[in-house]
């Protein structure tokens, strides 16, 4: 089997994002390289200059109805989906489901089935014979799940008893019922797998669908992630883990700001990222456009702390080290690392040692490091598999994505050294090699290597 894995070459044929920034690959990468942040006031009164958030993502928006309850929170910051038309960049619903769905279907498998309609869509994959359905396989995940799902079903057997909850509620709150959705709606039989790994879940529903391929369970993968969470209770359990941004509540934008020695934790927020992935002889034979290769996939454990990466950062070197051998790639073949930074004291700092470990002594002059998340927050399961669209749309259009609100360090012993891209988007005229790192509570690492296709 080893020697079938090695021998199938796996690539990147279609791309569907549902972000703070927009929904569509399109919208969002334009947004994100033209600097623009997709982050919003929560507070229903925010300061004077502040824009409130229904005005941004559209009155329609399902977290609004909560928004009372943010006021007494630390933290009311968040990156929200704008509602309104597909043509506009926004989402709304009916345009993506059927009828009913949204009945049987949670927000965040709203979001997924948004994602992977514009990835098949943009593949051209939709297969009408069995044959080709049989070896069509999906792998999204969540971090999460539907918060929403499960207060209001136990507020109602609370108040009224088991007749009063939703016979949709087990199915809707079930990891894997995007990934179940999607299969279903398309007819593909292969592989329908989830994982649910914390701030993990998308980098891993990537690297595992790649390796469905490597190792024959499928010609063609769905895969990626999908998260909902921007809920009261999940801004008050991260709130009381000490996790989230709290000095930049009247300034929005300004709240996540990776690599800065002014962070103070991250920002949360919402969408879903899905990839068409293809064995390449089957891409090349009917001629689908091909992105990047997924070249190498590296995962590892902190086992160390359930929140706290270790501060030299060596469970996330360890997942960097692993993708690069997997992909057979030296460390100075690299030119960009989208990094997992969340905008948090202790992480950034773990992973910016973690990356001059993995580089030192043979660092690329060009190595180029950013985090998106200065412009969507923390997508939570959902970051790995949005930011691995914009690693590999980055090696798309040679152009890197900046890391907002990442200022030069005043302090001479800083240890934020690199290129960190900030502010504003750099752009390159080959980038040979790129890595996606995503890190998640309970240290669990990955790291996916991806080359411009050859």
């Amino acid at each position: 089997m080893a020697q079938l894995a090695s021998a199938r070459r796996v690539v990147v044929t279609g791309l569907g994002l549902v972000t703070p920034l927009g929904v569509g690959v399109r919208s969002t990468w334009s947004r994100l390289v033209q600097g623009e942040s997709g982050l919003v006031s929560l507070h229903s009164a925010p300061p004077s200059g502040v824009t409130r958030a229904n005005q941004l993502v559209g009155d329609q928006h399902p977290v609004l109805q909560h928004f009372p309850q943010y006021d007494t929170l630390p933290s009311t910051v968040a990156g929200l989906v704008p509602y309104g038309p597909y043509s506009q960049g926004r989402f709304d619903p009916a345009e993506w489901l059927q009828r009913g769905d949204t009945r049987k279907m949670a927000l965040c498998t709203q979001y997924a089935m948004a994602a992977a309609e514009q990835a098949l869509v943009d593949a051209d994959w939709k297969p009408t014979n069995a044959a080709d359905r049989l070896r069509t396989g999906v792998c999204i995940g969540s971090g999460m799940g539907s918060l929403e799902d499960i207060l209001q079903n136990h507020t109602a057997y609370q108040q009224r008893g088991h007749r009063k909850v939703s016979p949709m509620f087990i199915p809707k709150t079930l990891i894997n019922m995007a990934a179940g959705h999607v299969s279903m709606r398309y007819g593909f039989q292969g592989p329908n797998h989830a994982a649910s790994t914390a701030c993990t879940t998308g980098a891993h529903s990537i690297g595992d669908a790649t390796r469905f391929i490597q190792f024959g369970d499928a010609d063609v993968m769905v895969a990626g992630a999908t998260e909902a969470s921007v809920h009261p209770l999940a801004l008050a359990g991260f709130a009381r883990a000490q996790s989230l941004s709290t000095g930049f509540n009247d300034r929005p934008t300004e709240a996540s700001r990776p690599f800065d020695d002014h962070r103070d934790g991250f920002v949360i927020g919402e969408g879903s990222g899905v990839v068409v992935l293809e064995e390449l002889a089957h891409a090349k034979a009917r001629n689908a456009t091909i992105y990047a290769e997924v070249k190498g996939y590296g995962l590892s454990a902190d086992a160390h702390h359930i929140t706290a990466p270790p501060e030299d950062g060596q469970g996330a070197a360890l997942a960097m080290h692993r993708a690069l051998s997997a992909a057979q790639v030296s460390p100075n073949q690299v030119d960009y690392v989208n990094a997992h930074a969340t905008s948090t004291p202790q992480g950034d700092v773990a992973e910016n040692r973690a990356i001059k470990a993995v580089f030192h002594g043979s660092m690329s002059p060009l190595l180029a490091i950013s985090s998106t998340k200065g412009a969507i927050g923390h997508l939570l399961g959902a970051a790995g598999a949005v930011e691995a669209i914009f690693t590999i749309m980055a090696l798309h259009t040679k152009t890197l994505p900046p890391t907002l609100n990442c200022h030069s360090s005043s302090d001479p012993n800083s240890e934020f050294t690199l290129n960190y891209i900030p502010q504003e988007s750099q752009r390159r005229e080959e980038i040979r090699a790129a890595l996606c790192n995503s890190f998640g509570f309970g240290g669990t690492n990955a790291s996916l290597c991806f080359l411009p296709p050859q």
